[in-house]
């Protein structure tokens, strides 16, 4: 193929990429399997690396790409974004028809739309071509989000215009969100990884489209819609319904509930009716807004410093109802964390029957002095999570209940911890069931004991057919077990055979590492390996012992005593090293390491390692990783699609290797372990 032929089957791929993003992403309706898409995206990836002059920006192969931001640059608005006026009852929202027809008269339709839970964007085109995104900042000036909006579907790189209408430029504004259901996904993947929360989607958008690494906020499940015209040169509009209409023939998603009315009694009824229904949505609304239709009136109208005059927003009130703690229950989570829930005497609420909801933690309970048997005020927090507002104490009767919880889990009799400056209680089992699947995909992980084909969908089917309790039961597995599992198979099951027999002689560091003791983390467990030399050691270790390692803290050392004191940790420990897998470190040779006193930065993506195996390798032998280059860098490590670490490095003169080489330099690690 030469590069006219590829130039034409790039354009060709492209068009039907778009076309089916728009159908997808914009209109929800599909034509083909997620197969079938995959395949031309990487026909189109495929051409476009061969002929790399052919790619363009508004290809949809540019969507996520580049290094991290080290900050957001500064965008000044062409005219500024500016926040709605708010009205909380019918009353208000007559005040504000009664304003707008003694200002332009009688003749007033209004356009409503549903007031979409997110962050406000603009989206500037030129040519059709999408060139910035900003935030709204403070109305005036925003940040320059364009790399992070690009990543979402939704979002068209380029618009497709109608014949009679192609502005030369156009800003877009609209909301970017998250659905409910990617925000319950969202929170559960932040539970597994011991992340904080997100409260509400409209947080969970916000912090998404702030993050400074353009691949954090591509995994996260944001959508947009668009509803308002910022600048435009080259067109002409009369009215807002008609830029709505434009929108949507040139590919932007637009909210399908959008209406226009030409009676003020009809926008009452409309806000009266979403404020029932509200619930029935995919994604979060706060209320209606209300904007007057003609473009001519909204000029007359004019804004006050904050406010247009043509537009207010009416914001629903948050549904509350009064019920009864019948009982505080502690739940373990698949981190060991113990939530204490209540247990409320069933109650309507923003559309369906809440029966449970968190207390969050100890500190939350004892701030709100909540007990068993009280009157509380519940609420959903984002309409989505419910919660306990406040407790009414008036009706408090002498019969409830101060909650305390538990020094044991629930789950398994372990000891329960708290750490200092920490909110939450730990549970220390080592074999919890409630957190039994993790601990083992963990154990099994590519930085831990790194058992190839043992894999969340492996150690689940593992665990639901009773062959394994826990990750010492993963080295009795058999031949006969495997073969008749579904997927499995005789090569299958033979290569698993032999990752887990291999594993049994890890290194020290990585079995301390794939025990998962709260606050350990891979350096840490190479620290801890290097200091006592074999697991019998590190379980004898006191605290003192402990603390007197420079890198290992008060809150750490604390966590290693408890976690070897437990029982279920004595047992698995006993029955791991009656598998045959290794407890000692390997003794290595008096006299300097290979790499002793040299500093080393890794920069891009390393095909044949992680970045922690080769932090361990680089420490083993005796080197130092830092996270950024300067003059007293001895060595940058650049793999595929090195950023600006790799550029500092040739400005300073800094030695670079790539892959092979550092692999020469480590060749002996890299053997022995």
């Amino acid at each position: 193929m030469d590069i006219a032929q590829a130039r034409e089957r790039i354009n060709e791929l492209r068009d039907a990429i778009n076309y089916h993003n728009r159908l997808y992403y914009v209109y929800d309706n599909p034509v083909i399997s997620d197969e079938e898409y995959d395949k031309l995206m990487r026909e189109l990836e495929n051409l476009e690396k061969r002929f790399p002059e052919l790619v363009t920006p508004d290809s949809p192969t540019q969507r996520v790409g580049g290094e991290p931001l080290s900050s957001f640059r500064q965008v000044t608005h062409r005219i500024p974004m500016l926040s709605l006026s708010d009205a909380f009852d019918e009353e208000e929202l007559k005040d504000f028809h009664r304003r707008v027809t003694e200002a332009v008269g009688d003749k007033v339709e209004y356009v409503v739309e549903l007031k979409i839970d997110g962050l406000a964007v603009s989206l500037t085109y030129e040519n059709g071509l999408l060139t910035t995104a900003a935030t709204r900042g403070d109305g005036v000036v925003g940040e320059d989000v364009t790399q992070n909006i690009k990543t979402i579907k939704s979002v068209p790189l380029r618009l497709d215009f109608p014949e009679d209408k192609k502005p030369s430029i156009i800003e877009v504004r609209g909301e970017v969100y998250i659905p409910k259901e990617g925000f319950k996904k969202l929170n559960e993947e932040r539970e597994d990884l011991e992340l904080p929360l997100f409260a509400n989607p409209r947080n969970a958008a916000a912090g998404s489209l702030r993050q400074l690494d353009p691949k954090v906020t591509a995994a996260r499940p944001l959508s947009t819609f668009m509803y308002a015209l910022g600048y435009v040169e080259g067109v002409e509009f009369s009215t807002h319904y008609e830029v709505l209409e434009f929108y949507k023939a040139c590919g932007l998603r637009v909210n399908p509930h959008i209406a226009l009315l030409k009676n003020f009694d009809e926008v009452i009824d409309y806000c009266t009716s979403w404020r029932e229904k509200r619930g029935s949505l995919p994604y979060e609304i706060d209320g209606i807004v209300i904007k007057v239709n003609s473009l001519e009136q909204q000029r007359a109208l004019g804004a006050t410093a904050k406010s247009p005059r043509w537009a207010i927003a009416y914001k629903f009130p948050a549904e509350r109802k009064t019920t009864v703690i019948e009982n505080i229950i502690v739940r373990v989570g698949r981190t060991g964390v113990l939530t204490p829930t209540a247990e409320l005497r069933p109650v309507r609420l923003a559309g369906t029957t809440v029966s449970r909801a968190t207390l969050h933690n100890e500190d939350y309970i004892k701030e709100k002095d909540i007990r068993i048997k009280d009157t509380v005020v519940v609420q959903k927090a984002g309409d989505i999570i419910p919660e306990v507002v406040e407790v009414v104490k008036e009706r408090r009767t002498g019969e409830e209940i101060v909650f305390k919880m538990p020094h044991r889990c629930p789950e398994c009799g372990a000891e329960v911890i708290r750490m200092p400056g920490e909110a939450a209680y730990r549970c220390t089992g080592v074999s919890c069931p409630a957190q039994i699947t993790r601990s083992i995909i963990h154990f099994a992980s590519r930085d831990a004991m790194d058992i190839r084909g043992l894999g969340p969908a492996v150690v689940s089917l593992l665990l639901s057919e009773g062959l394994i309790k826990d990750a010492a039961d993963i080295y009795k597995l058999t031949r006969e077990d495997l073969v008749p599992l579904e997927r499995m198979g005789e090569k299958s099951a033979a290569n698993l055979l032999a990752a887990i027999e291999n594993s049994k002689s890890r290194p020290l560091n990585r079995l301390i590492y794939a025990l998962g003791i709260p606050f350990i983390g891979s350096k840490a467990a190479s620290i801890l390996a290097d200091a006592f030399g074999s697991m019998e050691n590190l379980e004898k270790a006191s605290y003192e012992q402990l603390v007197s390692i420079p890198e290992i803290g008060d809150k750490m050392a604390e966590s290693i005593v408890t976690f070897f004191k437990q029982d279920q940790t004595k047992n698995l420990l006993a029955r791991l090293k009656a598998a045959g897998v290794s407890m000692e470190a390997k003794k290595r040779e008096k006299g300097p390491l290979p790499l002793e006193g040299l500093t080393f930065v890794l920069t891009g993506t390393l095909e044949g390692y992680t970045r922690s195996q080769a932090t361990e390798i680089i420490e083993k032998l005796g080197g130092k990783v830092t996270g950024s280059v300067s003059k007293k860098t001895d060595y940058v490590v650049a793999g595929k699609d090195p950023g600006s670490k790799y550029e500092k490095a040739v400005k300073l003169g800094v030695k670079i290797i790539d892959e092979e080489q550092f692999k020469k330099m480590t060749l002996q690690q890299t053997q022995s372990s």
